[in-house]
């Protein structure tokens, strides 16, 4: 588990994950495509960049495609890849303007390679940005990820370069995809559905959890700062003791 990382202010979580759910509905309540609703989300995905880095928020991650996405009608999915297209070109150079880093986590190896060659544009120009780290979940399993990391360990230890009895839970979350990001502080899902549909298994061991019923095209920023109010009166533990207990004795 990747230590957490000091903002500056215990009350702002260093890193927020969010699941993006419910731009079908949302479109479908409005008589309108599941392509148009998607379109909302990726508005909404904007403001709540915005929103992140004036909270002070250093790393943002968005699940953006998930490797079971695939699954979902082909229109749909092909619909899903040109948003994709339109988001790295539109907005790379923007978020390259205000400081961000781009980061992009998942197998890269069944997308269209020129989304590929678009990644890879935009975590170049992106790479020496510190103001807020945006993280972007495309093609990603949580299980894929620990399947991958312990792969890659495996092949370290038999070709002698990692010695297995050293091995523990910081050092692997090294061989993670977010091997060199803390862990989630807040893991936020829109829609009202509670579950964490292979999202970051491995980082959310500690994470808070925030469940909302609003669809992820009507998140605001107003609905980040509420998440985050939320969190900020939480009690984290990590195993131990609460704090009130222990000045109780």
């Amino acid at each position: 588990m990747n230590a957490p990382q000091n903002t500056g202010n215990e009350n702002i979580p260093a890193h927020v994950a969010i699941i993006m759910d419910g731009n079908g509905r949302w479109a479908t309540a409005r008589g309108l495509s599941r392509t148009e609703g998607h379109r909302k989300g990726a508005e909404a995905a904007r403001h709540v960049v915005e929103a992140a880095g004036e909270l002070g928020i250093r790393y943002l991650t968005l699940f953006a495609f998930s490797s079971e996405n695939w699954n979902r009608p082909a229109d749909e999915v092909n619909d899903l890849m040109n948003l994709l297209r339109y988001y790295l070109k539109k907005e790379t150079a923007e978020l390259h303007k205000n400081g961000a880093r781009i980061k992009v986590i998942g197998d890269r190896s069944a997308l269209p390679i020129d989304i590929v060659k678009l990644i890879e544009n935009a975590e170049n120009l992106t790479r020496d940005n510190a103001k807020i780290t945006v993280v972007l979940a495309l093609n990603y399993g949580g299980r894929q990820d620990i399947i991958f990391a312990a792969k890659e360990l495996a092949r370290q230890v038999r070709a002698d370069e990692t010695d297995l009895a050293t091995v523990n839970e910081n050092s692997f979350s090294r061989y993670m995809m977010t091997g060199d990001i803390p862990d989630p502080d807040l893991m936020i899902r829109t829609s009202g559905e509670s579950r964490i549909s292979n999202f970051l298994l491995w980082q959310m061991a500690y994470a808070e959890l925030y469940f909302t019923d609003t669809l992820w095209p009507d998140f605001s920023k107003k609905d980040l700062k509420d998440a985050v109010a939320h969190f900020s009166g939480r009690d984290r533990r990590f195993g131990g003791l609460s704090q009130s207990h222990e000045i109780q004795g």
